[in-house]
């Protein structure tokens, strides 16, 4: 188990040092905001969707589709009781800081981080597992999450599917089905620009960091109970419920490990929108990510220790 600990650790810590590249170049005035913003922009519209379908530029197997859909089943299941949960706490905030904390406490960084992570510690393989987890939080950030964040009680069904998790699975879904594989130079280029996902995304995040006061972050006790319940109550509750699957080892290490993964990104940009103290939002989720160095490889040991 601790030899698998430092196997993890290796992996993490080979995303943080791309991470650390951002960083780096952030620190330096050479990634601006506006620059992480337009990278942000060309992960999420071209890079996701490449990712999306070229992990269903896989052979047609009756039992992964079972799985796959076994796997959207229990990603929703997991998002109603983390909806739930996030309720007991943050009770005797103002709305206004108490909204983004429990969004940002429940809904985790499954693109930019839970895909990297996925690929980096379990392999290509278990990709089109964070696929599906991709997707199944498209749907639930675009429907609760922005019900939750705007106050409204109704949310746009357009806006729920036009996503490009969503828009990318319409795309992919299809071709596996069919067994229809991309013609060579479009699915080299599909490929090429999907393998884009990790190394920007990580950069990205660095960059992103690079603008907080880490000095301020590690003295807020308020961010330290919203790390603490994304990165380690989640997972621990998602091991538990899972348990009944987790001799489909690649579906229950894989759902563990996403939701361990630190809050997403559109937390800070919902806060924004909405006016719900976004620059604490922001600092939630950025200290969450710094932290999530050392959450992270317990969490993947633990779920696979649990799925051996």
């Amino acid at each position: 188990m601790i030899e698998r600990f430092f196997v993890v650790l290796g992996q993490v810590m080979t995303l943080f040092l791309m991470m650390g590249v951002g960083f780096g170049m952030g620190k330096l005035g050479k990634i601006s905001s506006h620059g992480t913003s337009e990278l942000s922009t060309l992960l999420l519209y071209v890079v996701t969707p490449c990712i999306i379908i070229d992990s269903f530029q896989t052979s047609y197997d009756s039992a992964l589709l079972k799985t796959l859909g076994l796997g959207v089943l229990c990603q929703m299941g997991c998002y109603a009781l983390y909806a739930v949960i996030v309720c007991f706490f943050f009770r005797k905030d103002e709305p206004d800081l108490r909204v983004p904390f429990r969004f940002g406490a429940m809904y985790g960084n499954t693109g930019f981080m839970g895909i990297p992570l996925i690929q980096a510690i379990m392999g290509d393989e278990a990709v089109i597992f964070a696929v599906v987890a991709l997707v199944v939080f498209n749907l639930w950030t675009w429907s609760h999450g922005l019900v939750m964040m705007s106050g409204e009680k109704k949310f746009s069904l357009k806006k729920m599917i036009i996503t490009p998790g969503v828009l990318g699975m319409l795309g992919g879904i299809p071709l596996f089905l069919t067994r229809t594989t991309l013609p060579g130079p479009l699915y080299k280029a599909v490929g090429f620009v999907g393998s884009l996902n990790t190394p920007l995304a990580m950069i990205v995040i660095g960059a992103q960091l690079a603008r907080a006061d880490l000095g301020s972050l590690l003295k807020d006790k308020k961010l330290y109970e919203g790390s603490a319940i994304k990165l380690l109550l989640i997972p621990l509750v998602t091991m538990l419920v899972m348990l009944p699957f987790r001799n489909n080892h690649l579906l229950y290490v894989a759902a563990v490990i996403l939701s361990g993964a630190p809050a997403a990104g559109v937390t800070s940009m919902f806060a924004e929108k909405f006016d719900r103290s976004p620059e604490r939002t922001a600092e939630l989720v950025s200290f969450s990510t710094l932290l999530s160095i050392f959450t992270l490889p317990v969490v993947a040991v633990l779920a696979e220790t649990i799925a051996a």
